[in-house]
């Protein structure tokens, strides 16, 4: 094999957000090859056969960020593995992490394939692909240009560039805004643990001024909703919590310190999500 043939054929897998099964040792992921892609000429970071569907959902914009839970790591997904004769060591434990690079997104090409966590690939759905984060694991993406920030779950192993750090999903992408470009520059810190469980389920006993949003008998349909909050807010020094108080699950902002600040914040929530939060106090 010549030296450019070599190069070519380099270029039609690396920047894959999942790689064929002789590459890896174990396999990470159950991914079918995309040895067969051919990387986009302009700018872009997926593949000239890829991309979005022909008619994607209305209003991405308003699909709600991952909603980062505990979960037990997957064993066989954070095995050390080959891809393209590079060595890598998921990560067995979720601690602090944040890097700075390039993201590019993987779209329709690998729509209902595995991923590394044996889930089905949704391109409209908030994940992502990472060389070494846990799976599964949540982190924080912020583009550097358009200083937009979404919250990911990392289900899935690549990209495999020297250049990308993180392939995204095309919601999570577009929500970024950098879709066009195919590309973009973004800072990814992982949300740990400790950060999930501090500050979010208050009990009954917690006190200050909270607006709640709504109140539920089910504490997934709380998280949903404070997923969906999270995502149209901007929520200032306050946290979005869930009160549990007698098997009820209330989705709140708060506390606030002082009167100004909640109806500041009420207002907020009446423009952004169209609706007039209930002021609780507690002493």
């Amino acid at each position: 094999m010549n030296r450019i043939t070599g190069l070519l054929l380099l270029l039609f897998v690396a920047g894959c957000a999942s790689v064929p099964k002789s590459n890896i040792v174990p396999s990470p992921a159950k991914s079918t090859s995309a040895a067969s892609a051919t990387i986009a000429k302009k700018g872009g970071g997926y593949y000239l056969d890829d991309g979005p569907d022909a008619h994607p959902p209305d209003n991405l914009d308003a699909v709600p960020d991952a909603v980062p839970k505990i979960e037990p790591l997957k064993h066989n997904a954070n095995k050390p593995y080959v891809a393209l004769g590079k060595t890598y060591v998921p990560e067995t434990e979720i601690g602090p992490y944040e890097e700075t690079g390039l993201a590019s997104w993987y779209g329709r090409r690998f729509k209902g394939k595995s991923t590394s966590s044996g889930e089905k690939y949704d391109m409209y759905a908030m994940t992502a692909a990472h060389p070494t984060l846990p799976i599964p694991s949540y982190a924080r993406v912020t583009s550097l240009t358009t200083g937009k920030s979404v919250i990911v779950r990392i289900n899935d192993r690549g990209p495999f560039h020297s250049r990308r750090i993180i392939d995204l999903s095309y919601t999570a992408a577009h929500k970024l805004g950098i879709v066009q470009g195919g590309s973009g520059m973004v800072k990814v810190s992982s949300i740990t643990p400790a950060e999930i469980s501090s500050g979010r389920d208050l009990d009954a006993n917690s006190s200050g001024i909270f607006l709640q949003l709504g109140s539920f008998n089910s504490h997934e349909n709380a998280e949903k909703l404070l997923a969906e909050a999270a995502t149209r807010l901007d929520k200032g020094s306050a946290a979005l919590v869930i009160l549990n108080q007698s098997e009820r699950y209330r989705v709140a902002l708060g506390p606030y310190a002082d009167e100004t600040s909640a109806s500041e914040a009420a207002r907020e929530i009446q423009r952004r999500m169209n609706l007039t939060p209930v002021r609780i106090v507690r002493n």
